[in-house]
């Protein structure tokens, strides 16, 4: 079955930025609900060296809508600003990726296709085709930093569970 590669990125970053809103949501509440200041979900990390929770969510911005537009563009560098330190500025983010991804067409992606693109980040360069920036590069990234959200949130007790990651799946209506 031949899909396009709309259907291969697209899609499939839509639905796990609606997991990652409704995480989002989750982990505001619990904090109310449980006298949390939002921080300690915001900065919580894994480890002492990783990126800490607004970053995880940032990078699903930033692997979905910004990787088009380096497609576009032919290059792609790394989001190098702050994350938002809020939960309103998170959801912010996630709901701007969302209208982005839902403004793409199938005509703007299937004129990528062989397109040169790269990763750029400083002297450091990966040549690829857009195609397979999409696809090798910025989709495993994403869900990546969207996993990893839903990690932190697990980490913390945050009551979520494997629905709440898989968000609203693709499923058959004509039944």
């Amino acid at each position: 079955m031949p899909i396009t590669l709309y259907d291969a990125f697209v899609p499939t970053c839509l639905q796990q930025l609606g997991a990652v809103s409704g995480l989002l949501d989750k982990a505001e509440a619990h904090c109310a609900a449980n006298g949390w200041e939002p921080e300690k979900v915001i900065q919580a990390k894994l480890a002492p060296d990783m990126f800490d929770f607004a970053y995880q969510v940032k990078s699903c911005y930033t692997h979905s809508a910004l990787a088009i537009e380096g497609a576009k563009a032919g290059t792609f560098s790394p989001n190098m600003e702050d994350a938002p330190t809020t939960f309103e500025g998170l959801k912010a983010l996630i709901a701007d990726a969302t209208a982005a991804m839902n403004a793409v067409t199938v005509e703007e992606m299937e004129a990528l296709i062989g397109k040169d693109a790269q990763f750029a980040f400083r002297d450091f360069r990966i040549p690829f085709t857009a195609e397979n920036f999409l696809l090798s590069f910025s989709l495993p990234n994403f869900q990546f930093h969207a996993t990893t959200t839903y990690a932190l949130l697990r980490h913390l007790g945050i009551e979520v569970g494997k629905r709440d990651y898989l968000g609203a799946m693709r499923m058959k209506t004509d039944q």
